[in-house]
């Protein structure tokens, strides 16, 4: 019983950074039908603007570490939201203007993406980056299931995300907006809706929801590298499409699901099982439901 205890605690903290991450690929696609590959390195880019924020904070301005938590998480969101509203006007902004397949836009997103991981690969190297530590990390062990502050910490910060953005998009005029624009792209604009203004704030929301999972991520396992945000970005998109890609509650389900899965058969098999099952058992979700758990097929009238 306790190492089941133990699995789950493990499987909802790694389903809380795929989840944050896929909650950014739903929201793009929903808004503009468009899967943004560059989303996982911009997830790595936000775990790199945590670490020179928090080294600045802590070397520069001498802040504890608690202080420079609070200052680093709304800092590295902001900037890593600025990577995003960047992708959006300079490489996807123009395609879209144009007319522009949406191959084309595909094939520029996953340009985008090898663009944000060799730019860091160029400017600041191949060798590795310590994360520093911000918080004093306590173990609690209650009846032999061993657990942190800190994976505590990740589970309920990504919990408050969902509930947050579950708010916006469903109670919110903006949020409206954001499904209006997913309905029917081409007659928002005859009812007075910025059409570009709402998909900027679209790219805001999810490329911050990377950055916050790059500073939870680097935080949680505290070795940075270029390539960091390639597989983890993968499996997030995954995890939205088996949730039901244009579906927020899908996405964040679907990220959980895929840690579940994984930690699950790590403790089952050996550890180079993991990917071969987990992406097995959610290809049978696919098939069984190829629109994915909670989406829903659309119908073109023509």
């Amino acid at each position: 019983m306790e190492s089941l205890v133990q699995n789950i605690l493990n499987a909802l903290q790694w389903g809380s950074f795929y989840a944050l991450i896929a909650l950014g690929y739903t929201l793009v696609y929903g808004v503009l039908t468009l899967i943004n590959f560059a989303h996982g390195d911009v997830f790595m880019v936000g775990a790199y603007i945590a670490f020179f924020v928090s080294t600045f904070l802590l070397t520069t301005l001498g802040l504890p570490g608690w202080g420079v938590l609070i200052l680093a998480i709304p800092l590295t969101m902001f900037f890593t939201s600025l990577v995003g509203v960047t992708l959006e006007r300079v490489a996807y902004r123009p395609l879209r203007r144009k007319g522009a397949h949406r191959l084309y836009v595909v094939i520029t997103a996953l340009m985008a993406g090898l663009i944000l991981e060799h730019a860091n690969l160029a400017i600041l190297g191949a060798s590795r980056k310590a994360f520093p530590s911000l918080i004093e990390e306590q173990v609690y062990n209650i009846g032999g299931v061993v657990f942190t502050n800190l994976k505590l910490g990740v589970i309920f910060t990504a919990a408050a995300v969902f509930v947050l953005l579950n708010f916006i998009v469903t109670k919110t005029k903006i949020g409206m907006a954001m499904r209006a624009i997913s309905y029917d792209k081409f007659a928002v604009p005859l009812m007075g809706i910025p059409i570009d203004q709402i998909i900027v704030f679209t790219f805001i929301l999810g490329s911050s929801m990377a950055g916050l999972a790059g500073l939870l991520f680097a935080m949680s396992y505290p070795v940075l590298e270029p390539y960091m945000g390639a597989l983890i970005g993968w499996k997030a998109f995954i995890a939205a499409v088996v949730g039901g890609i244009g579906d927020i509650r899908g996405a964040f389900i679907g990220g959980f699901l895929l840690g579940a899965v994984e930690i699950m058969v790590v403790a089952v098999f050996p550890s180079t099982y993991r990917d071969l099952i987990a992406f097995s058992v959610l290809l049978i979700i696919l098939a069984v439901r190829p629109t994915g758990l909670f989406g829903v097929a659309r119908h073109t009238k023509i």
